[in-house]
């Protein structure tokens, strides 16, 4: 039996913990843990392809070229989604190496700088929602908006921050390759912050200043890669109802049909859980294989059934 591929998606908290300040060391860090936790899926038998978010790392790129626009020119946004790409591509590239080589394997891991092309023509463009960059508290946000014209809402609870256009991305232009790359037994890392947003043009891609949601960026190069899990990582083991409620429920394994029923009844925040139940469910819909949504120390064991929300068909 050929082993089977695994899509993981790593949330940004991988890198940046809430509160800490993003320094290199830290983050550098934060990504040799996950490494760690994620050698064991590999070491289960998985084909591993990982992404992650890079909400966190593009905020900060995107502050620096501001910071310094008066002595070196300011990049777009979609270029500073591919300066992301490589920082965290080489974080995870270095790390899980490491890993590897300390468990005495080759060291085959390499990340592919992805493009995911959108509809020019999508409404999101229109009404900007996905949040980028730092947490802002509501005065500090208020002065933002007023000083610099930028658009700024409330994120979960957590605090303020910037909001971009987020289309939906139609295809993963390098997944043909990142397909050849898995099936030669390399670990992939790839589609990070959900890959540089481009457009289509007479037959030629060109970048777009606007934010893909990492979650159905992965849900779909899992489809395109037709993967036998999707697992999105988060920083709780379960997805939940009526969270940190009186009446909370934990999700476990459920279908397909009742957990649409759920999201359709406004259970999940588009703020935090939100997407992430809507790219499992869409990845469920095109390939019949399960999603799982858990933390990253608990991967293995949901793998295994033992814990993590499981959406099954």
């Amino acid at each position: 039996m050929s082993q089977q591929t695994i899509v993981i998606a790593l949330g940004g908290n991988a890198m940046q913990q809430p509160g800490q300040k993003g320094t290199h060391e830290i983050q550098l860090e934060n990504v040799r843990i996950a490494c760690e936790e994620i050698y064991k899926v590999r070491k289960a038998g998985y084909r591993v392809v990982l992404t992650s978010g890079n909400g966190p790392q593009v905020g900060a790129i995107k502050l620096q070229n501001q910071a310094a626009a008066g002595v070196s020119p300011e990049m777009p946004l979609f270029c500073c989604g591919a300066m992301s790409q490589g920082i965290i591509g080489y974080w995870m590239q270095q790390s899980m190496g490491n890993v590897l080589r300390s468990a005495g394997e080759e060291a085959k891991v390499v990340t592919v700088v992805t493009q995911s092309i959108v509809d020019s023509n999508d409404k999101a463009f229109a009404n900007p929602t996905k949040p980028v960059g730092r947490f802002y508290t509501e005065a500090e946000a208020k002065e933002v908006m007023e000083k610099e014209g930028k658009i700024m809402k409330e994120d979960a609870g957590r605090g303020w921050r910037v909001v971009v256009p987020s289309p939906r991305p139609q295809t993963i232009v390098e997944y043909k390759v990142i397909k050849q790359l898995i099936d030669s037994g390399v670990i992939v890392v790839c589609t990070n912050g959900g890959g540089i947003p481009v457009i289509e043009k007479n037959g030629k891609l060109e970048g777009v200043d606007s934010v893909i949601d990492k979650d159905l960026a992965t849900s779909l190069l899992a489809t395109q890669l037709s993967s036998d899990y999707l697992m999105i990582l988060t920083d709780v083991p379960n997805a939940y109802i009526n969270y940190k409620q009186p009446n909370q429920e934990k999700l476990e394994t459920i279908t397909l049909e009742r957990m649409l029923d759920l999201e359709s009844q406004g259970h999940f925040k588009a703020g935090s859980m939100g997407p992430k139940v809507r790219a499992a469910i869409e990845f469920v819909q095109k390939t019949g294989n399960p999603a799982i949504i858990t933390s990253l120390d608990k991967a293995v064991d949901a793998l295994a059934g033992v814990c993590g929300t499981r959406i099954v068909k």
